[in-house]
């Protein structure tokens, strides 16, 4: 289907805005087969991205600050997505050696495992832009990254 048919709109105002709103519709519905792949799991997508953030930090321990630089959705709520991640036992908080003020977070044993178990999944997630050849996935990347470099 097309974004007109998807949302039940014929008209508008330029091929600017159809794209815009386009982008928008695509994000939401791509978040909802994201959500059902992690769903599994019994985490949201949020924190499936702080676990792979601190992943790949791992061992070394990030701030919150620096976990909320490194998200994909940069209005999360990062210190209460933590504390959910931490009564899950998928991350270890602590107070910061080096500046008492701050708290570093590092991912457990056990979200490790989770996210092993999530890799495995791997191909699942890249299923979900299947209607896309390698080169189209490419283009549209690029694509992606100009509209946000237009500056």
């Amino acid at each position: 289907m097309s974004i007109d048919k998807d949302i039940h709109q014929g008209k508008f105002k330029n091929q600017y805005h159809k794209a815009t709103v386009n982008i928008l519709y695509t994000y939401g519905w791509l978040m909802e087969q994201i959500k059902q792949v992690l769903a599994d799991a019994d985490i949201t997508p949020q924190q499936f991205n702080i676990l792979r953030i601190l992943r790949g930090s791992y061992p070394n321990p990030l701030s919150t600050l620096q976990i909320r630089e490194r998200m994909l959705d940069k209005m999360s709520d990062t210190s209460r997505i933590v504390d959910r991640l931490i009564v899950k036992d998928l991350v270890k908080k602590t107070i910061s050696q080096t500046d008492r003020r701050l708290v570093d977070v590092v991912i457990s044993l056990r979200g490790r495992r989770l996210l092993e178990k999530l890799d495995a999944r791997q191909d699942e997630l890249d299923g979900i832009l299947k209607n896309l050849s390698d080169s189209e996935a490419s283009d549209l990347s690029k694509l992606l990254d100009k509209i946000r470099n237009a500056d």
